[in-house]
This record gives structure tokens, C-alpha cells and sequence, in this order.
């Protein structure tokens, strides 16, 4: 079985330690039910010292917002990827939306680290600190659902409607408040059942 350490050590690249570190970072959540991280395990998992890591990282909080970062990213990938060929703008975005709840339950250590970075001002602008792949499709989905010449506000209420839909269902289903049921994953996220797109 390949571990997160090896995993790192194989990846590590002189010149690329913090990308090296975010990548072990995630795989160590992957590894482990807990959402928290050492900064010097990591440093051994990687093979460099704790001084090496704190040049990229000066603490833990530093070092969860870029893992909080990236795996907002791979959620992203995880949401295109469903989305293909799925037919039409909805049933892309409902597909978007299942894999939402489904990355939620596949990987609940790194989902629960993205739910305790430090949120943005506004989670859904476009800024620095929130231009991430999952952000940036969920504003473009809901722009094009809205309809050319669209208000901001139509746009930011389909975008809020369906991320609170999805991430409610994730939050319930991973609480054990309601058990993991793909039919009810599939029916419960059902973009026509709210209407009001493109009107």
C-alpha cells in the first residue's frame, strides 16, 4: 500500500517544497478520519526539515488555508468532470451539484478542513482569496442559468440557492442525520424542481 509519505518523496522536486507539502498535506487527510495536521510530520513525510516548511508555512493556519485552497480545486475538477457531456446547462449543474455532496461524503477530512478555513467576505466573489476552480464554476454556471444582460442579483441568488442545497444535503448525510442514499443524492438534487432559471 502506498502511504502519504511516499507518496511525498516521490513528488518532491527540488525548488517546488510548497507544492510538495500541500500534496502531502492532502494526502495525509485522505489517510485519516482527523483534520488536523503537523507541521514537522509533514516536514519527515517529505523528507526536509521543519525550518525548510515554516519558510512556506510560518503556522498551521497559513499551512490549512492553502490545503483549504486546494482541495476547493479539486472539488472543482470533481464537479467538471461530472458535468461532461451531460446534455444541457441544467443537467450539468445538477451533475455539478451531486458531486458536491459526493466529494463531501468520499472525502470528509478535507471537506471538513474547507469548511474551517477562514471564510472570504464574500464567498461568492471572484477574489483573491476565493478564486478557486469550484468558485469560479459555480459563478459561471449560475451567470449562464441566469441569462444574458442577467442582474447580479439573479446571478448571486441561483449561485446561493443551489450551493446551499448541496452543501445542506453534504452536512446532513455526513452528520449521520440522514444516511448516504445515492437515489436520494440524485433526487433531492434536482435543478428543475426550484424553476426561475433564465426567466
Amino acid at each position: 500500500m502506498t502511504t502519504a509519505s511516499d507518496a511525498a518523496k516521490r513528488g518532491y522536486h527540488h525548488g517546488d517544497l510548497r507544492a510538495a507539502l500541500v500534496e502531502a498535506g492532502l494526502r495525509m487527510l485522505e489517510e485519516r478520519e482527523s483534520d488536523d495536521l503537523s507541521l514537522r510530520e509533514m516536514a519527515r513525510m517529505v523528507g526536509v526539515s521543519a525550518t525548510a516548511v515554516y519558510r512556506h508555512f510560518p503556522d498551521k493556519e497559513a499551512l490549512r488555508k492553502a490545503l483549504a485552497h486546494a482541495a476547493y480545486d479539486r472539488l472543482g475538477q470533481a464537479q467538471r468532470a461530472a458535468a461532461v457531456g451531460k446534455g444541457d446547462v441544467l443537467d450539468e449543474f445538477e451533475a455539478m451539484g451531486r458531486a458536491y455532496v459526493r466529494f463531501a461524503l468520499d472525502h470528509p477530512a478535507l471537506f471538513r478542513l474547507m469548511l474551517s478555513a477562514p471564510a472570504p467576505a464574500d464567498p461568492l466573489a471572484l477574489t483573491p482569496d476565493k478564486d478557486d476552480e469550484a468558485a469560479r464554476l459555480l459563478r459561471a454556471y449560475a451567470a449562464r442559468l441566469a441569462g444574458e444582460g442577467a442582474s447580479e442579483f439573479k446571478v448571486r441568488t441561483i449561485a446561493m440557492r443551489a450551493w446551499a442545497l448541496v452543501h445542506g444535503l453534504a452536512v446532513l448525510m455526513l452528520s449521520g442525520n440522514i444516511p448516504r442514499d445515492e437515489a436520494l443524492i440524485d433526487a433531492v438534487v434536482d435543478a428543475r424542481a426550484f424553476g426561475g432559471y433564465g426567466e
